[in-house]
């Protein structure tokens, strides 16, 4: 615990540190060019990070005792440079997230769109606001992105083996791709789902969990820390076999939660997949339990950006009372339980074992 607390703490050094530096080059272009570093710096400052300590661990799992007895002790700097490379990548992911949902908020505050939205109407300029917050917020993505890479490079080039950094420079890149897959087929579902069958519904939203958050959430992380470290093809197979499950019950909760979470602990409204039309495993449940006005009720409101606090709390009650939520549950349950039993037969340091552990209960219990 206390060493993924101090992990925590590095990554966000070496996130400060590097956009710092990014600060002159920005001043010298333009000033007007700040609130791409102001911004990136609200989207970075705090945070669960639990991406970057999936990678830490990944690493821990196959250097274990050899940490104090070679020169990987020195790689620790380069891991926490691709920690930070992931967490910078997941902050693109969310501008590009939220800019896709037409979502208002992130994390409590606006989401970037809306940041620059604001810029624009408090400095009165010319043209739409709206289309300029898009924009802007596009750029500033795309950015982030080509910052992500640029830290990775970076903590690369001090990993001691080189073969180890090349295969995990391969891994993010398969991650990377695998994100953009994901988010393409999540939009697709929002808006093609009336013309798929009705049984193939469940399985095409399960495919959107594995592809836009599963992998990168858990698995990706692991298999970069591991690749980092020198991990051998049974290794990495082993913590794919942990990551995976895992990732697919961290989404699911996060479904239950942007459907029924806490403002005040989510950071977003309630109710907001409802109002983004999301055709999560969940809803696909929802919709495969109810009955038919109820169905129809359901496909009517879901993805109406303007529903009423009443007609989300109608829908919620609708969704719980049908079972699909206890049904999530018992589902992400099981995605536990297969992931500790493949962590258990993993060829891995014991210490990686017991934090791993720790983590599967946290991201698949937690709350926001």
């Amino acid at each position: 615990m206390a060493e993924s607390t101090r992990l925590v703490d590095l990554v966000q050094a070496c996130i400060d540190d590097f956009l710092s530096a990014q600060e002159p080059e920005l001043r010298n272009i333009a000033t007007d060019l700040l609130p791409y570093l102001d911004y990136s710096r609200s989207l970075l400052t705090g945070g669960k990070r639990f991406r970057a300590m999936f990678l830490y661990w990944g690493w821990q799992s196959v250097i274990g005792d050899r940490l104090t007895e070679d020169s990987s002790a020195g790689d620790l700097g380069a891991v926490v440079k691709a920690a930070s490379a992931l967490e910078i990548f997941h902050a693109a992911a969310l501008v590009h997230d939220d800019i896709m949902d037409n979502s208002d908020t992130r994390r409590g505050q606006p989401a970037a769109h809306r940041r620059f939205h604001s810029l624009h109407e408090s400095h009165q300029w010319s043209g739409d606001a709206e289309s300029f917050g898009r924009s802007g917020a596009l750029l500033l993505g795309d950015l982030l992105l080509g910052w992500s890479d640029e830290i990775l490079d970076q903590g690369l080039r001090e990993v001691s083996d080189r073969d180890s950094g090349a295969a995990a420079r391969r891994e993010f890149n398969r991650m990377r791709s695998e994100v953009t897959y994901g988010q393409y087929l999540d939009i697709l579902e929002e808006k093609s789902w009336q013309t798929r069958d009705e049984k193939d519904l469940l399985a095409r939203a399960h495919r959107v969990i594995v592809y836009k958050s599963a992998k990168y959430s858990v698995e990706a992380p692991l298999a970069v820390g591991a690749a980092m470290g020198g991990g051998t093809l049974g290794q990495i197979a082993a913590l794919r076999d942990f990551g995976l499950p895992l990732g697919v019950a961290f989404q699911l909760r996060d479904d239950i939660l942007g459907v029924f979470g806490d403002p005040d602990v989510t950071g977003k409204p309630s109710g907001d997949d409802l109002r983004e039309g999301k055709r999560t495993v969940l809803v696909a449940l929802a919709r495969a339990a109810m009955q038919g006005s109820a169905t129809r009720l359901l496909d009517e409101l879901l993805g109406d950006p303007d529903l009423s606090d009443q007609q989300v709390s109608m829908l919620q009650t609708s969704i719980r009372d049908c079972g699909a939520v206890d049904h999530v549950e018992r589902i992400i349950t099981h995605n536990v339980a297969v992931a500790q039993k493949a962590l258990a037969e993993a060829p891995i340091s014991e210490s990686a074992r017991t934090e791993l552990t720790r983590l599967a209960e946290t991201v698949s219990r937690r709350t926001a």
